[in-house]
């Protein structure tokens, strides 16, 4: 090699360590910006660390070869070298710029491989925690004490329709969080009941696949407790968009008692709904509580007007379902119509909200069928 071509080496080389020093200095101010964000989780950290190692082997890697083509362009232009040099091949050149990348290829493969095998191992859970995704929502079911619930977007319909000032955590908020302990392996059970959804929590580094059919596994352990929010990230229908999740974390003896008060709360809710199926109730005390779970579960799709959104949300207002027989009112309100959007609400509302909801559905929107749903009714009808 000529006395200049060792100089460009070299001048590569300098370059190559300054931008690795500016990019090290650099990186706690412009990590806010342009860096993945750095996660409460071992595993977390450790894919962070991966994408470090990957941007700098490519930075290097860039800056190398199109360094060498650029130099070439110019030490070599036709009005300096206008006869070219006639050769073809050099073996030894191929040979090198073949193994250089195989060692970069294998030296980027063992960390990473590391990093997914750990990532795929569910085993020894401390806790484990069925998610059951739908449109649009999320239940969690705790396995080991048997408690569940669903999480439901918390953000108000005036603040999506732009009538009230949005706060930080505009359709990030849910009324019941995802609640897991510190210091112990959680592991994620992911299933579906409608479409395919994905649950992610990017602090925690999952994503994971809630497919109809099939149980996906992931994990995590957070050290810190706090609250941590991702979303949905599979298009899954209109109300993809208002699919938060929200993952608050205890120590372990807040967690404890946490779990205490959801049993004390069951039992309450249990005592509750055996005092409503116990009494009569009236039109004026039914309909508040029915536009009440009408405006947060079914006005999204059916409007609050009733007026619906074409054929997939047919209209209330008029409908042969809300203006026919009550009995096929609750059941459809109950069970849903399988192949649509239309859930079954039999598992997530209450018997009184069930009865109040088709009572305000018959008697509402230019319905006047005057018809009374009672919670007995509806706890029958289960």
């Amino acid at each position: 090699m000529t006395p200049k071509g060792r100089r460009v080496i070299a001048t590569l080389g300098q370059l190559c360590s300054i931008v690795l020093v500016i990019f090290g200095f650099s990186h706690a101010a412009l990590a806010q910006v342009f860096d993945m964000r750095e996660g409460v989780t071992e595993t977390s950290q450790r894919v962070q660390n991966l994408h470090h190692i990957s941007l700098g082997v490519c930075v290097v890697v860039g800056i190398v070869v199109f360094g060498a083509m650029f130099y070439t362009m110019y030490a070599h232009r036709r009005s300096k070298h206008p006869v070219p040099a006639k050769f073809h091949e050099s073996t030894p050149v191929e040979i090198i710029w073949t193994i250089i990348p195989t060692l970069i290829l294998i030296g980027m493969a063992v960390p990473a491989t590391t990093v997914l095998i750990e990532i795929e191992d569910n085993s020894d859970p401390d806790l484990t925690v069925l998610v059951t995704a739908s449109q649009w929502k999320w239940h969690y079911q705790y396995v080991e004490p048997d408690i569940g619930f669903f999480s439901n977007l918390a953000t108000s319909q005036d603040a999506i329709n732009n009538l009230i000032e949005k706060d930080e955590t505009y359709i990030l908020d849910v009324d019941n969080p995802l609640v897991i302990p510190t210091n112990q392996k959680v592991r994620f059970l992911m299933t579906s009941g409608d479409v395919i959804h994905s649950w992610w929590v990017p602090d925690f580094a999952v994503k994971q696949d809630a497919v109809p059919g099939f149980i996906n596994e992931a994990w995590t352990r957070v050290d810190v407790p706090g609250v941590y929010r991702g979303q949905c990230t599979e298009l899954c229908g209109m109300n993809h968009a208002y699919m938060p999740v929200v993952v608050e974390v205890l120590p372990e003896e807040e967690f404890d008692a946490w779990i205490e008060d959801q049993r004390v709360a069951a039992a309450l809710a249990g005592e509750q709904a055996v005092a409503d199926r116990s009494r009569t109730w009236t039109m004026d005390e039914l309909m508040p509580i029915g536009e009440e779970v009408y405006i947060s579960q079914c006005a999204t799709c059916h409007l609050p007007d009733g007026a619906g959104q074409g054929i997939r949300y047919p209209a209330l207002a008029g409908s042969e379902i809300a203006n026919g027989p009550v009995e096929g009112h609750i059941d459809r309100v109950m069970n849903g119509v399988a192949d649509t959007e239309m859930q079954a609400w039999a598992p997530q509302l209450s018997d009184r909200d069930i009865a109040a909801v088709i009572t305000y559905e018959r008697n509402s929107f230019g319905n006047a069928m005057g018809d009374i749903v009672q919670p007995l009714t509806v706890f029958e009808a289960r």
